[in-house]
């Protein structure tokens, strides 16, 4: 069966399913944070309703008409395809029980892609997260990312509820494509639901996370969230209160549900290396933005010795060398003793860095992860916290493997553990083998 043939299948029967059973769709859409925001969401609207949001990259053509039925792919196995078959015929020949609330994160990598998914996903209440340099190599501009993007937002019916970053100028714009009642988030003055009072605990060696006021319409509650690393990923948690409010859900306990709240697997998680080191795993994917407020979260702590692992950002397009290059000022404000750098882009911030009075000692090149997780697990020492960070392409996952204390837990603590993901060897990404 081809893909397209698959797609249009699929379509088909979970645009049946969503007409029989008409739940509420939360849409999410952005260029980070999306799958953080999902997480964050089903926490706040699992207590009140029933739920079902998408697991794992389930998040496309494919994922997301999967998802609407409560399936897996099929894979290769024309049985298992089969059973999904049976499981819709199930879903709307029968009466069954179904979810009040989807909340669908909804990936896009190419102009088009929103399009085809709100031509059979109705959302009523859109997400948007941040706009930002992400697949630009298939969009050629920011505009059009940001195009693309708020397509979901202008889909929205008026009855329904639009909930934007108010940091990003992106998605605050969106606001005005509309005519649903719009909800901005953030750490800005003028945003509906804002933070107030935002306090780190913790150092190098231990994460107590974040504390702050929180604030909307002149309400405001105190708020912990006791495992969060990076500052970052606090408007995800932001954006779930806003769709707590459109579902008018008291805030205390919107707060409160969000207690629990943490970051996935290879988004920034902080675990005891190799001779008594620190290691900040962000290693799941990488755009522009996410690498500076990662860099910037490293910043902020305080160790004897600070380091990079940084592998390529990918599908930045003609400007991904300039992208890397400008990483040096992000480098020289966190007094980052030595950077590892891994990828074809990243000898360009290598020559930077050096240009910008980086000794040869400190600035270190590999062509892949494997040769670099050698160099590192030689260089760290007691006392140091190193970051890594690249995109899924680079498999920087490998990298921390070799740099936990106790590297046996990988299975539990990193992203891309499971066994198919693991039988895939690192290759070289096809945009490296484009510019050859």
């Amino acid at each position: 069966m081809s893909r397209l043939l698959l797609q249009k299948m699929l379509r088909f029967m979970a645009r049946t399913v969503l007409m029989k059973y008409k739940p509420q769709v939360v849409g999410i859409t952005g260029s980070i944070g999306k799958s953080s925001t999902k997480e964050a969401i089903a926490l706040v609207l699992e207590p009140h309703f029933r739920i079902r949001k998408n697991e794992g990259n389930y998040n496309n053509e494919i994922g997301i008409p999967l998802t609407i039925l409560g399936c897996k792919s099929g894979g290769r196995s024309f049985a298992a395809w089969l059973g999904i078959f049976r499981r819709w015929l199930g879903l709307i020949l029968l009466p069954q029980e179904y979810p009040e609330i989807l909340i669908l994160e909804m990936g896009i990598d190419r102009k088009g892609d929103m399009n085809y998914l709100l031509s059979f996903v109705p959302v009523s209440i859109g997400v948007a997260t941040h706009v930002s340099g992400s697949h630009l190599a298939h969009f050629g501009t920011l505009a059009n990312v940001a195009k693309e993007k708020r397509k979901l937002i202008k889909s929205l019916p008026v009855t329904g509820y639009a909930i934007l970053n108010a940091d990003n100028e992106w998605t605050r714009k969106m606001e005005e494509v509309t005519d649903a009642e719009v909800i901005t988030y953030g750490f800005v003055g003028d945003a509906d639901i804002r933070v107030d009072n935002l306090l780190f605990h913790g150092d190098a060696s231990r994460v107590e996370g974040f504390s702050f006021k929180l604030n909307y319409k002149g309400k405001s509650v105190p708020m912990r969230l006791p495992v969060l690393l990076a500052k970052h990923l606090i408007p995800s948690v932001l954006a779930a209160v806003g769709v707590g409010v459109a579902l008018r859900l008291n805030l205390v306990e919107i707060a409160r549900s969000l207690e629990s709240f943490k970051s996935l697997p290879g988004r920034m998680h902080m675990f005891l290396g190799m001779r008594d080191s620190r290691i900040i795993d962000d290693t799941y994917n990488a755009s522009p933005a996410s690498m500076r407020a990662a860099i910037d979260t490293l910043s902020h702590i305080q160790a004897p010795r600070k380091g990079v692992v940084l592998g390529d950002m990918l599908e930045l397009g003609e400007k991904s060398d300039e992208e890397h290059a400008s990483l040096v000022n992000d480098i020289s404000r966190a007094n980052v003793s030595f950077a590892v750098l891994v990828g074809q882009h990243m000898q360009a911030l290598q020559q930077t860095l050096r240009e910008n009075g980086f000794a040869d000692k400190q600035v270190m090149w590999f062509p892949d992860p494997l040769s670099a997780s050698d160099y590192v697990t030689e260089l760290v020492r007691a006392g140091d916290v190193v970051l890594v960070k690249g995109s899924q392409g680079l498999r920087m996952e490998f990298v921390v493997e070799r740099l936990l204390a106790q590297p046996e837990l990988a299975p539990t603590l990193l992203c891309r553990q499971s066994e198919v993901w693991k039988r895939i060897p690192f290759t070289a990404p096809e945009e490296w083998l484009a510019g050859e």
